[in-house]
């Protein structure tokens, strides 16, 4: 009897890629398929091995022999260089720092292929060969080495279909950037854009040139790959899914969260098998089990997050002027930027600021009313799926383009505008928290946030169209 195909899976080691990649291994894994994710050595301690559905192996990435670095650092340049998750432009990065990280990617890509590629040959021979490779879309270079042995190729697009849409025109270099406050050209979009609802590197081409030519690259040969998936659903993205499923073989395979939050068929899938810090969930939950339905507003900015020092003291005071319950993430890292005279006696009545927490578990408890986010693509995924508003406060790369939906498109959120120094004033903030949880919009906004909830649960239950592409994908192979 013939076993399960078998497929292999490598992300890139941040929490913002790791996380989709690995929940879309676990809907494979329960589907019948034989998984085996890639873990390189950067990351690989922080994933828990034994979930029981994917096995998890480790290879290197070259970062064993440098300098050992926390994962929780302001050197606004990410291990692979994508920023992905990031909330500061690099426009400067001092001595040291950025020649330890130019150093860390030169030995990232030969290190992993290296991996990669004895960990293929090594399984050959054994009675479950790998049949596909997917692989972060950011990392093309590992289509080359499946096809090289024998196996297909999957690209995992750990971004929208409208961002990836975006910077794909960039690199074909048919977007046409607007001028004189003109609108921008895209064909498939009812919706306009102005120029600053594009990802900041396209908009600021010269903020990070590297960066930008990194991120195009993941379409130098995605048109080899055998199959292109996207975490994202047809009903959140209709028109340009709908235009992509026209030129390549796309398929739409998201929401991919813990299923506990959709379609809750995936026994034991309660939350992400990554984190990259420890949470102080306890404490979060009884806090909240304190507070009346829809009160609190949470506060993050995602996994690597580097507020300017006046924007955390604009939105600290802008949080304590709303009069509002609030329960804040704080890196540990960006303690010391918070105001001296920011907590008074009367506000700890009323706040709670942690350094990490599980965020599905913190968004669907029954007291958050809305999230104020930077809007990265997981996050917004995650506040679309528990029903939560948001208030948008992106600050770069694909933040910007995914507020702009949040607000003008799906309208489930309001954004915080920015003044001439692109710093959100605490006057703003104050009243797009208000207009959020108190104000005429409140019901509309959280009308629409619910029914894209229903849309991404059904597109993971049994027969919705991300079930059914994932079933596809597996009957191709």
């Amino acid at each position: 009897m013939a076993s399960n195909p078998h497929v292999l899976v490598i992300a890139n080691p941040l929490q913002g890629h790791l996380n989709p990649v690995l929940q879309f291994a676990k809907r494979l894994a329960f589907k019948g398929l034989m998984v085996t994710l890639v873990a390189t050595s950067t990351i690989s301690k922080s994933l828990i091995t034994e979930n029981g559905l994917v096995k998890i192996v480790s290879i290197s990435d070259g970062s064993e022999d440098l300098p050992k670095q926390p994962l929780d650092n302001d050197t606004k340049e990410p291990l692979d260089g994508s920023q992905v998750e990031s909330n500061q432009p690099s426009k400067e990065v001092h001595g040291s720092a950025e020649d330890k990280e130019k150093e860390r990617w030169a030995r990232f890509q030969p290190a992993v292929s290296q991996g990669l590629i004895e960990l293929i040959e090594r399984h050959k021979d054994s009675c479950n060969p790998f049949r596909v490779l997917i692989y972060d879309s950011m990392m093309p270079w590992c289509l080359d080495i499946a096809h090289q042995q024998s196996l297909k190729g999957a690209s995992f697009f750990t971004q929208s279909c409208i961002v990836s849409l975006l910077y794909f025109q960039t690199y074909a270099g048919t977007l046409q950037l607007p001028t004189n406050g003109s609108v921008v050209s895209v064909p498939q979009l009812s919706v306009p854009l102005q120029l600053h609802d594009l990802p900041s590197f396209i908009y600021d081409t010269g903020s990070n040139p590297a960066i930008l030519k990194y991120i195009s690259d993941q379409f130098s040969n995605f048109k080899e790959a055998d199959w292109l998936l996207f975490n994202t659903f047809d009903k959140l993205e209709n028109e340009v899914v709908n235009w992509m499923a026209e030129q390549w073989s796309i398929k739409t395979i998201g929401p991919a969260i813990p299923s506990m939050y959709t379609d809750k068929r995936v026994t034991g899938d309660k939350d992400y098998d990554l984190n990259l810090f420890t949470a102080d969930q306890d404490t979060c939950k009884n806090w909240l089990d304190t507070k009346t339905k829809g009160s609190v507003v949470y506060v993050s900015f995602g996994s690597i997050a580097n507020l300017k020092e006046e924007q955390m003291t604009e939105l600290a005071f802008g949080l304590s002027n709303s009069n509002i319950a609030f329960l804040w993430i704080i890196r540990a890292s960006e303690e010391a930027k918070l105001p001296v005279n920011f907590m008074s006696e009367a506000l700890k009545n009323r706040c709670l600021i942690v350094n990490w927490c599980s965020q599905l578990q913190v968004l669907s408890h029954e007291a958050v009313g809305c999230f104020m986010s930077h809007c990265g693509w997981n996050s917004t995924l995650e506040a679309l799926s528990l029903g939560v508003p948001v208030v948008a406060m992106p600050q770069w790369t694909d933040q910007t383009t995914n507020a702009k939906f949040i607000v003008d498109v799906w309208k489930m959120g309001v954004r915080v505008k920015v003044n001439e120094k692109e710093i959100a004033t605490r006057e703003h903030i104050e009243a797009c928290l208000k207009e959020v949880m108190e104000g005429e919009k409140r019901n509309e906004l959280k009308i629409n946030a619910l029914k894209f909830k229903e849309f991404a649960k059904a597109a993971m239950d049994e027969g919705g169209s991300s079930d059914n592409n994932i079933s596809k994908f597996i009957s191709s192979i």
